[in-house]
């Protein structure tokens, strides 16, 4: 089976879930200043702004892992369902988050973490699996691309757990390191690159 199906079923997974992100980010009916209103509600745009760079990067790099897959089987397929079933939960954990940073949750930022931190390992065990000894690569898939990409999963899981266990001492400085990783798998492929 060509990967065809599973990409289009996969974006559009993608696309729902950015989407539904933008639909908690409102203004209660106030009487006050709408101004006012819009300055107090800063942690959703927040929470919208990293949910959504997260999601897109996802989606970027879906794109290029499945660039790479040359076959896929049942036991892959069941793994990128897993996989976008967490990513379609996440504007659960980015609502939850955005309501109540303000107070320093710790359970808050520590569940957005959580999803964040499973997501990750979901996606590495996908593309791990279809890797491993090429298993579902393409035959013609540039082993320097493959290792390139094996080398910017693998400290992902790592880096959303520590960010996670940090929620525990601060709620804010959790939310920093999450936004701090997107920013890092922005440029990841200038740090590790995709030779070698």
């Amino acid at each position: 089976m060509t990967t065809s199906r599973l990409e289009a079923f996969s974006d559009g997974v993608f696309a729902i879930a950015a989407t539904l992100l933008i639909l908690d980010v409102n203004i209660p009916d106030t009487t006050g200043s709408v101004a006012h209103e819009l300055l107090r509600i800063w942690p959703s745009y927040l929470a919208y702004a990293i949910s959504f760079l997260t999601i897109g990067i996802i989606w970027v790099n879906h794109h290029t892992v499945m660039t790479q897959i040359g076959k896929t089987d049942r036991t892959f397929l069941f793994l990128n369902v897993i996989f976008l079933m967490v990513v379609a939960f996440s504007p659960f954990t980015t609502r939850v988050v955005a309501q109540h940073l303000k107070d320093g949750s710790h359970a808050a930022a520590f569940a957005y973490g959580l999803n964040f931190t499973v997501m990750s390992i979901c996606y590495a065990a996908l593309w791990f699996y279809a890797a491993t000894n090429r298993r579902l690569i393409a035959a013609d898939a540039d082993q320097r691309v493959v290792s390139g990409i094996s080398r910017s999963f693998a400290p992902g899981s790592f880096m959303y757990g520590a960010a996670t266990l940090s929620a525990l001492a601060s709620a804010y400085l959790s939310v920093a390191l999450y936004a701090a990783i997107a920013l890092f798998y922005v440029l990841e492929s200038s740090i590790f690159g995709r030779d070698g």
